[in-house]
């Protein structure tokens, strides 16, 4: 491991020590401050939040748009300290904190025994609605992307699993073992508005193409698994709201290629929607499309 990993490794693990014995009250407001002020030593992802805003959006006066940025980091900062504190909850207190809408369809998609595929967007609180779900007593399977060190990655797998979720890291295996874990009528939640592996679909997201993952729409086309686009989102104090929406059409039609492509661009379009409703709680800080990248 560099220097630079180690640093990073430890770092990651010194800000979980140190949160979950702090009481939210005084910790919460800290973890807000210190991420407002990354946004002055991290000038790429301040950009990359600002170009954000404006697909989203549209321009803004310089000090509107200043105030959004802000709001992104400090919300970035409770993301990573509700992870932080997470191994600590009780299953009472994260069932309490959590009020979903729409998780009727997730009650159905069980119902039927084909599993459920929770597509989401990194908006808010995704790692606390995994642990939600498996404080409802439900089975989880997240697929995961690997990390640098290898060591900070298994770090953020025995986080995980420590919640009680089956962690799946990304990679060429990922699709059998995601297929099974529906075959067992699981759930599986999917972090897929960010192309990782650079093969993906071409996609029309905010009025600009770019390309998704393919993989959710071949999953639900190919089990019969419903594909639910959800998010959760940050609320007052420790708070958070859920939104499941219905299914998206996810039938055979012709080549499996367009079927992928039609699906995936309803998934995109459904996106959008779940990022309008809080754009501020949007955390992609890297490229996301051709035009971010040199």
């Amino acid at each position: 491991m560099s220097a630079g990993d180690r640093a990073l490794y430890w770092a990651y693990r010194l800000g979980a020590e140190v949160t979950r014995p702090i009481p939210p009250r005084l910790a919460l407001p800290v973890a807000r401050g210190i991420a407002r002020g990354l946004r002055h030593v991290l000038p790429s992802r301040r950009a990359q939040v600002a170009r954000n805003l404006e697909r989203i959006i549209g321009p803004l006066p310089e000090a509107e748009q200043e105030s959004r940025i802000a709001r992104t980091f400090e919300n970035y900062g409770r993301y990573w300290y509700e992870l932080f504190r997470l191994p600590s909850e009780e299953p009472d207190g994260l069932r309490s904190r959590l009020v979903a809408d729409g998780y009727e369809h997730v009650e159905k998609a069980l119902a039927a025994g084909r599993g459920a595929i929770v597509a989401l967007p990194h908006v808010g609180g995704w790692d606390f609605a995994g642990a939600w779900f498996v404080a409802q007593g439900l089975p989880l399977t997240v697929v995961v992307e690997p990390v640098e060190p290898p060591e900070l990655f298994a770090w953020f797998v025995e986080q995980r699993t420590s919640l009680g979720m089956e962690v799946v890291p990304l990679g060429s295996d990922a699709g059998a073992l995601v297929a099974r874990a529906l075959a067992e009528n699981r759930v599986v939640a999917l972090l897929c508005d960010r192309d990782l592996t650079g093969d993906g679909v071409t996609v029309d997201f905010f009025g600009e193409s770019t390309t998704m993952p393919g993989g959710p729409a071949l999953l639900a086309l190919r089990t019969g698994a419903p594909l639910l686009p959800a998010a959760v989102y940050f609320e007052k104090g420790e708070m958070h709201t859920g939104l499941v929406q219905p299914p998206i059409a996810a039938e055979r039609l012709g080549r499996v290629r367009d079927d992928v492509g039609r699906v995936t661009q309803d998934l995109a379009g459904r996106f959008e929607h779940l990022i309008r409703a809080e754009p501020e709680q949007w955390f992609v800080l890297q490229p996301n499309w051709p035009s971010d990248r040199p």
